[in-house]
């Protein structure tokens, strides 16, 4: 099968996985043998774990700002800040560090962006950073086609990450205009349940605990207690496999796909790495690289 189109795929960990990437990019740049030769690296996003503005994960990254943005140069790779909070007050906005963050990334003309849910932080980045570029948050958990519609419609988003429930919608895919197609970014491996419906409150407990705030939010979720199993997602009716991506997907237009993983650990990353990017005949000498190197949390 001939594919036109190049898949670009948006991975986690931009501080959280920092030890990672500075082993995996050497091995990704040095031997693109190994990987298959339609796929390619859109960005990486992630957030620091005490960041104020972060959302969607609690964050646990620590890694200084300045060396990850030296390895993302030297990789020519973008980097998505992850600020996609969903409670920030005007007052929160002028948060220090989080300004920080977006003031050196902005140092790139167009190259990096932030992956944002509220409007207040939105209209206050396009003034004060204009710059970067901006992703809407699959935290806005989109579910009626009308609203999605108007989503990929709106000038200031680059991207939008629907909810991942559309997914397998392809007529949904089909209708789209080119335009509003290069903006569809999707989630290919969710394990959160198909039919949930407290999934945007799920998101908001996030935000609350990010801020410091109370929180009593649980998950209802009948598998939650186990936690993130990819063998499960791969059953979801939501999951992108490889084949659908290349069969389905970059036939219609459709070419950004974002992986999730940001709170899962460096394990589960080079496991979406293998299954998403790696030919299967070189996936041993991936592993191998990365596990005798040391780098991977296993336990």
């Amino acid at each position: 099968m001939t594919v036109e189109k190049t898949c670009y795929y948006h991975l986690p960990g931009l501080f959280e996985f920092y030890d990672f990437y500075e082993k995996f990019l050497p091995l990704y740049r040095e031997h693109p043998e190994y990987f298959y030769s339609w796929c390619a690296i859109g960005s990486i996003y992630g957030a620091p774990g005490d960041a104020l503005w972060g959302g969607g994960r609690v964050g646990n990254g620590e890694r200084n700002a300045k060396q990850v943005l030296k390895l993302l140069r030297m990789y020519d790779i973008s980097a998505r800040l992850t600020f996609s909070n969903s409670l920030l007050t005007e007052e929160q906005l002028k948060d220090r560090q989080c300004n920080e963050l977006c003031r050196l990334f902005a140092c790139d003309e167009g190259k990096h962006g932030v992956i944002i849910y509220s409007g207040l932080l939105l209209e206050y980045l396009r003034e004060q950073y204009p710059s970067l570029y901006f992703v809407s948050s699959t935290t806005k958990v989109i579910t009626e086609e009308e609203d999605l519609f108007a989503e990929l419609n709106r000038e200031e988003y680059r991207f939008v990450v629907p909810d991942f429930r559309h997914n397998p919608k392809m007529q949904l895919w089909e209708q789209l205009t080119k335009e509003q197609k290069e903006k569809v970014e999707l989630l290919c491996n969710e394990c959160c349940d198909f039919g949930c419906k407290a999934r945007k409150e799920c998101y908001e407990s996030v935000s609350r605990k990010v801020l410091g705030l109370p929180d009593n939010h649980r998950c209802q979720s009948a598998h939650a207690a186990e936690g993130y199993v990819f063998s499960k997602a791969m059953e979801n009716n939501g999951f992108i496999s490889v084949e659908a991506i290349l069969e389905k997907y970059l036939p219609i237009g459709i070419h950004h796909f974002k992986i999730e993983g940001r709170s899962l650990g460096s394990a589960y990353l080079l496991e979406f790495i293998l299954y998403y990017m790696t030919k299967p005949e070189y996936q041993l000498k991936v592993r191998e690289a990365l596990y005798l190197d040391h780098s991977l949390d296993l336990f």
